[in-house]
């Protein structure tokens, strides 16, 4: 039988077959704690017992299937009680079903592998106090790590677990639980899909509160609250803003879905050493540990955990009452727990400029997504679980929240939320498809929504919207147009709902200050090639024109020659921040495009990032200008670019309000691009107390930032580092210390680093992920020189036999970006050509580093020929 990568086709003759009754699964954690395992030394890994009792009926007796199960070894396998030998149905990750009965019953006993890789049961040591930590991890197919079961989204039954744990422990999962002669017994959940059970156990730190909702009918909803992380980081949980943003979102999702949570309790842990950002399992949300912030931290970080906790619980309904058949219609549950979010964190929190975010953020991660070779429909087409576990990706994320918008826009917010009433009311505890969700749409908005999905969610690509303005000799409009364009390789042009501003600098000699504000604005529906805006015809001469003013839908803006040079000028001017956003995401793309000279942006950046008021925009902009740097720029202008930024993100260092959010952003960009001696000397006094900038605390986060730069440019060696660990024993301080050790510029350092992430797998995720982040240093690019040959020998070898999460992160993490020159693009292009029969999900991440690359290169030519 095949193996690990279950395909639709399988999936679909398995659901065709067969229907879940139940599950009843039991867990036995004692062996988490205590002495090595006899085996564990050779690299045999710690394995817990999994008991599984699976009740479940068969279209046509007498037929065969299979049921999912990766464990090391198997114990026993009974059908209908008739013991079966495990020897010879089970070959590692599957079960052999034969002569099964119209019901049956199907008992699995298991030895399960506990995981480093944060993919199944995780089990974390913390080094802080040797306690011990477990979580679980599925989504999309790694439940089959911890029991037995059929691992596809639409083969729904009701679960009860059970657990025995060492003495001590905690245990939760989805239902609420009770401990009882020794063991854990949860209550039965309603109908969901395997990806979404869970179990969290060890001695974490919880605590509680609770939720009230009287309803119209004179009934209440109570809901028990929890949250927990480790006790190393207890003191430093905020809790009680994690509790008011959930009760926030759970009365605006109660207002706006007219469908009460349906799933008793809502824990929430914030676990170590997590992959995603966070899971979704109802009634026991896991999210990673970094939500917790150990230092000074701006608001935009408080956001994006506002935004996830929102985005989690739109899960809720969004994912876990109603599920998508397959992952190719993983969109219906990512794409709008995206869109809710952000929509929720406006419309319920203190954030109420999340949109800002959104615009800033969010949308720059679709963009890139959508230009590279992988790009794909909202709808996609997945032919198995490896292209599942490669489509939580931009596209199905941001573009398809950012369409989701535009529908808004388009339908109307009234429509839209009837749509999303009726939805969850027809498919509660089932799944569904496109046209599900396409039907309730229509009914509600009067909308053709067939026409709408066959351009926004069934075909690829970003559209490019440039405005084209004709003047009278008054100096009035005449005309304006706009001008969609489309790839070569994605053509098609879509119907966009937009807003159009006109902008002009407040005349000084009238009374106005120079601020470059709207002075005009219309909505229009664009079609086509060109679109005639008839309702600006007649206003006065605009000095900038932004197409997607307000953000309605999803395109690449681009400007008029007049609208450019008004933003190079006078940008610090413009004063509504959402446009501002919009503008500087335009320069960035063109940037990214090859339009615009990568040393022009980090110009814009020098002359008007101080003074932008929203830190999120202020946070983006010193990422993409470090991208700019690293990349994008001429390199032979990377030393004197690099020493204009370090200038610039000093003085404004100095000069902002002492103890500030924008105070604490630059500093930490000041840290990311220093490199000269008087940099690096600052840096030193600022974290051994010989220097000050006034209000600036240097906490124990703010103190790695400062160590890695100094590592990787030779100032700071291993016994530093060492006394820094001793100075934070922590898990967080392990981390640090790890990616700074690999940082160092010797050739030595990097050879280490190398074969602990590829020639072994005794580092966990999180240890793994941190090698390779301070191995990859774009200050000693001549280090990593030797190993471009040595990435492309390698690769197939780690994708082949490490998990499909650690192959990821190896594939992207260590290709040759920083060997930006054609001969690593040639390098490329010879391993696709010599391994066109590579697994396609390695290919496609080799094909997404490749497009950089040479997106990277087209760039530097920009630069160099504008510096010519």
């Amino acid at each position: 039988m095949p193996g690990e990568n279950l395909s639709r086709d399988e999936a679909q003759e398995r659901a065709a077959l067969l229907s879940v009754d139940s599950y009843d699964v039991s867990l036995d954690l004692r062996s988490a704690v205590g002495e090595t395992e006899p085996g564990e030394a050779s690299g045999e890994p710690r394995t817990f017992r999994s008991v599984t009792t699976l009740r479940f009926r068969c279209a046509e007796p007498g037929a065969a299937s299979f049921a999912d199960l990766i464990a090391p070894r198997v114990t026993a396998v009974s059908l209908n009680g008739r013991d079966l030998d495990p020897g010879e149905v089970f070959d590692g990750s599957r079960i052999r079903l034969e002569d099964l009965a119209a019901e049956n019953e199907l008992v699995v006993d298991a030895q399960c592998a506990y995981s480093r890789t944060g993919e199944g049961m995780h089990r974390f040591v913390d080094p802080e106090d040797g306690e011990v930590y477990l979580y679980t991890q599925y989504e999309p197919a790694d439940s089959r790590r911890v029991f037995a079961n059929f691992e596809q989204p639409d083969l729904k039954a009701p679960f009860r677990f059970e657990v025995r744990a060492p003495e001590g422990w905690t245990v939760w999962s989805n239902g609420a639980g009770e401990l009882a002669d020794g063991v854990w017994k949860f209550a039965e959940t309603k109908p969901i899909s395997t990806y979404i059970t869970a179990v969290v156990a060890g001695p974490y730190h919880y605590v509680t509160d609770s939720y009230s909702r009287a309803f119209d009918d004179g009934t209440t909803l109570e809901i028990p609250l929890g949250a927990m992380c480790r006790k190393g980081l207890a003191p430093h949980f905020d809790a009680d803003d994690v509790f008011l943003v959930t009760k926030q979102g759970l009365d605006f999702f109660h207002d706006h879905f007219d469908y009460p949570y349906p799933f008793g309790k809502y824990d929430q842990a914030f676990v170590p050493e997590y992959n995603l950002g966070a899971m979704e399992n109802p009634g026991l949300v896991t999210f990673r540990e970094e939500y917790i912030f150990r230092g000074n931290v701006t608001q935009t970080s408080y956001e994006a955990r506002a935004n996830v906790i929102l985005h989690e619980m739109a899960h809720m309904w969004f994912g876990d009452l109603v599920t998508m058949v397959w992952w190719d219609d993983l969109w219906l549950k990512e794409s709008f727990a995206d869109f809710m979010g952000t929509f929720a964190n406006v419309g319920a929190t203190r954030f109420t400029d999340a949109w800002i975010t959104f615009a800033n953020r969010r949308k720059a991660w679709a963009y890139r997504a959508d230009q590279l070779p992988s790009t794909h429909p909202i709808t996609a087409d997945i032919r198995d679980l490896q292209d599942a576990k490669l489509n939580f990706d931009g596209i199905t994320y941001a573009k398809g929240a950012s369409v989701l918008k535009q529908l808004v826009a388009y339908v109307g917010q009234d429509a839209f939320l009837e749509g999303a009433r009726r939805y969850f009311k027809r498919n509660a505890y089932g799944n569904t498809r496109l046209g599900d969700l396409l039907s309730v749409l229509e009914e509600t908005s009067g909308r053709d929504m067939a026409a709408w999905a066959a351009s926004w969610l069934q075909t690829a690509g970003v559209n490019s919207l440039t405005p084209q303005v004709i003047l009278s000799s008054d100096g009035r409009v005449t005309e304006l147009a706009i001008l969609q364009e489309a790839p070569e390789s994605h053509p098609r042009l879509r119907p966009h709902r937009v807003a159009v501003g006109l902008y002009r600098r407040q005349s000084l000699r009238e009374g106005g200050d120079g601020s470059l504000v709207r002075y005009a604005r219309a909505e229009v529906d664009v079609d086509g090639p060109r679109t005639v805006v008839t309702e600006l015809v007649g206003a006065e001469a605009p000095e900038l024109v932004l197409v997607n003013d307000d953000d309605l839908t999803y395109c690449k803006i681009r400007f008029d020659e007049g609208s450019l040079a008004t933003l190079r000028d006078a940008l610090g001017e413009m004063t509504d921040p959402l446009a501002r956003a919009l503008c500087w995401s335009a320069l960035w793309n063109l940037t990214r495009d090859g339009l615009m000279p990568a040393r022009d942006f980090i110009g814009l950046v020098l002359r008007f990032a101080g003074r932008e008021s929203d830190i999120g925009v202020l946070q983006m902009l010193h990422a993409w200008a470090n991208s700019a740097l690293v990349h994008y720029v001429a390199p032979d202008w990377r030393a004197e670019g690099g020493q204009l930024l370090a200038e610039g993100a000093l003085n404004e260092l100095r000069i902002a309000e002492p103890g500030s959010q924008h105070q604490l952003a630059w500093a930490r960009f000041f840290a990311d691009i220093a490199s000269g001696e008087a940099d690096l000397q600052l840096l030193q006094g600022l974290l051994e107390g010989t220097a000050k900038i006034d209000g600036l605390e240097v906490d124990q986060e703010l103190r790695w930032a400062f160590l890695e730069p100094l590592a990787a440019q030779g100032a700071a060696d291993e016994s530093v580092l060492a006394a820094e660990l001793a100075r934070d024993d922590t898990a967080s301080g392990k981390r640090h210390q790890v990616r700074c050790l690999a940082a160092r510029p010797s050739a030595a350092v990097k050879a280490q680093a190398w074969a602990a992430v590829v020639e072994s797998d005794a580092l966990s995720n999180a240890l793994v992920e941190a090698t390779i982040s301070g191995f990859a240093q774009p200050s000693r690019r001549e280090l990593l020189a030797p190993y471009t040959a040595k990435y492309f020998a390698a690769i197939g070898r780690v994708w082949e036999e490490r998990s499909i999460q650690i192959g990821m992160d190896v594939v992207r993490g260590l290709f040759p970006s920083l060997q930006d020159s054609p001969e690593t693009l040639e390098a490329t292009d010879a391993w696709l050509a010599a391994h066109e029969d590579a697994p396609p999900a390695l290919r496609r991440l080799v094909l997404e580093a490749r497009d950089d690359l040479a997106r990277a290169l087209r760039g530097q030519a920009c630069d160099i020929s504008a510096a010519g």
